[in-house]
């Protein structure tokens, strides 16, 4: 396992995941209209834009699976 691989897999376990919900709740956090907290979840190229244009910082990353997770 590549040292890249495992600090993404690192960063994971310690995120919520918020699953589809994520471009939502990255502008709730960044509006602090929710607690500031690490999370993850699913956004798509057009919504990751749209994040990052409104100055919410996001990293595009492939997700390692589940069982890699937990």
């Amino acid at each position: 396992m590549g040292a890249l691989h495992q600090a993404l897999v690192n960063m994971a376990r310690q995120a919520e995941n918020v699953g589809e919900r994520f471009p939502e709740e990255a502008r709730r956090i960044h509006y602090d209209e929710a607690p500031a907290r690490t999370i993850r979840g699913i956004a798509t190229a057009d919504e990751t834009r749209e994040l990052l244009e409104e100055g919410i910082a996001v990293l595009p990353a492939p997700v390692p699976p589940d069982d890699e997770i937990h």
